[in-house]
C-alpha cells in the first residue's frame, strides 16, 4: 500500500467527551465561565485524548472534536453565505430519541472568510509528535436535505457557480491548514451513504433531485475540492449513515452509490462503514481503482460490547475477495460521538475499542 495514511489501525475522529468539558459548556452557554476559560478546559481534554490515542497505538491523532458541539454545522456556518439553525432532538413514540437535522441554507455568495481549523489544528500539532488529522463536513452538505430550495436563488441561479465557490471555500481551508503543516484531513459525508437508502432516496426525488445522478453530481462536486488539494496532503471521505445517541438514520449496501463514489471520486482513502447488515455486502468495493485505500469500518461505536478478533479478521478476509488485502485498513466504523452528546457506551469500551482496531490491524498486516 502506498502510505497514503498513516496506519492500517485508523479511526474516525470524534471521542467521547469527559463530564467536566460538558459542565464546561453548559456553563458557557450560562454566560458563567467566558470563551477564553471554555478554550483552557478544552485544552485540558484534547490533551487527555491525544495521549489516549497515543497510549492504544494509533499514528493518526485528532482532537476528538471537542470544540464542536455538532460534527459539522460549527464549521458549515463560518463559511459566508450559509446559515443553519441547531437542530431538533425528536421524541418518538417508543420514547427514544431522534436527532432532527437542519437544513443548511445558502442565503449568499458562500466565501471562506476566516481560517476555520487552523489554530485547532495548531494546538493539536503542538501535542503530538504522530500525525495530527483533520476532520471536516463534506460540501455536499450544503446540497442534500434542501437541494435547490436550500441555495439562494439571487445569489446563485444558477447551481454550477455555486458548487464553484463551496469548492474554492474548501480550498482555501485546506490552504490555510497545509501552510500549518497539516498533511491529512477527512471528509465527513452522510449524503451518499444516505442515497444507498430507498427511504431517503424518496425523499431526494420529492425534493426535485434525481438519486441515480447524485452521486454521480456529489463526486464531481467532491473532485472540484480534490483539484485543490495541497500538495503532500491526504484526503480521505467517510461515509456515515448517521450517528446520533448509538442510532442510525438511514441503512442500505454501497452498490447504489458505488461506482460514482469509488472509480470516479478522486480522494485518497474512503472510511467505509461496515459494522452491520446495514452496510450491505463487500461487493460495491469492487470499483475500487488500485491506488486507493479502503478503510474498513467493522467495529462498532454504537455498543459498548467488544467484537471477537476472529470475528474482525473473517470479515477482512471476505472484503479481501474484492479488493486486495494491501488496499484495505480497519477502523472504527464511525466517530464515538458526532455531537457532543455521545454515544451509549462508557469511555472505557471506546479505548478497548480503539486498542482491538490497532491489535487486529497489526496480526493482519504486520
Amino acid at each position: 500500500m502506498s502510505q497514503l495514511i498513516p496506519s492500517r489501525a485508523d479511526h474516525v475522529g470524534s471521542f467521547l467527551r469527559p463530564r467536566y468539558l460538558l459542565e464546561a459548556r453548559e456553563q458557557f452557554a450560562r454566560r458563567q465561565i467566558d470563551a477564553a476559560a471554555l478554550r483552557a478546559v478544552e485544552d485540558r481534554a484534547i490533551g487527555e485524548v491525544i495521549r489516549m490515542q497515543e497510549e492504544v497505538g494509533l499514528q493518526a491523532i485528532t482532537d476528538g472534536e471537542f470544540r464542536r458541539t455538532y460534527f459539522h454545522i460549527d464549521f458549515l456556518k463560518q463559511l459566508d453565505g450559509v446559515q443553519s439553525d441547531d437542530p431538533k432532538i425528536v421524541i418518538k413514540a417508543d420514547g427514544s430519541e431522534e436527532l432532527a437535522p437542519p437544513v443548511m441554507r445558502v442565503i449568499g455568495k458562500v466565501r471562506h472568510a476566516r481560517d476555520i481549523q487552523r489554530a485547532d489544528f495548531e494546538f493539536l500539532k503542538a501535542n503530538t509528535q504522530r500525525t495530527p488529522k483533520v476532520t471536516i463536513p463534506s460540501p455536499t452538505m450544503l446540497h442534500f436535505r434542501g437541494g435547490r430550495a436550500g441555495i439562494s436563488k439571487e445569489h446563485y441561479p444558477d447551481l454550477e457557480q455555486f458548487y464553484a465557490d463551496v469548492a474554492q471555500a474548501y480550498g482555501d481551508e485546506l490552504r490555510s491548514l497545509a501552510a500549518a503543516g497539516c498533511t491529512y484531513v477527512q471528509m465527513d459525508d452522510t449524503n451518499l451513504a444516505y442515497l444507498c437508502d430507498m427511504k431517503m432516496r424518496d425523499a431526494a426525488r420529492a425534493r426535485g433531485d434525481d438519486p441515480n445522478e447524485l452521486p454521480h453530481r456529489y463526486a464531481e462536486f467532491i473532485n472540484r475540492v480534490v483539484a485543490q488539494k495541497p500538495a503532500g496532503m491526504t484526503l480521505a471521505v467517510h461515509l456515515c449513515r448517521g450517528n446520533f445517541k448509538s442510532t442510525h438514520a438511514a441503512e442500505g449496501g454501497y452498490e447504489p452509490v458505488a461506482e460514482a463514489l469509488l472509480a470516479e471520486m478522486k480522494v485518497d482513502a474512503y472510511f467505509l462503514e461496515y459494522d452491520d447488515e446495514r452496510s450491505g455486502d463487500f461487493r460495491p468495493l469492487r470499483f475500487l481503482p488500485k491506488d486507493k485505500v479502503v478503510v474498513l469500518g467493522l467495529i462498532t461505536t454504537k455498543l459498548g460490547a467488544l467484537e471477537s478478533k476472529d470475528a474482525i479478521k473473517r470479515r477482512i478476509d471476505e472484503a479481501a475477495k474484492y479488493v486486495p488485502l494491501d488496499q484495505l485498513a480497519l477502523s472504527p466504523q464511525c466517530g464515538f460521538s458526532s455531537s457532543f452528546h455521545g454515544n451509549d457506551i462508557e469511555i472505557s469500551q471506546q479505548t478497548a475499542k480503539l486498542q482491538l482496531v490497532v491489535d487486529v490491524a497489526r496480526e493482519v498486516w504486520g
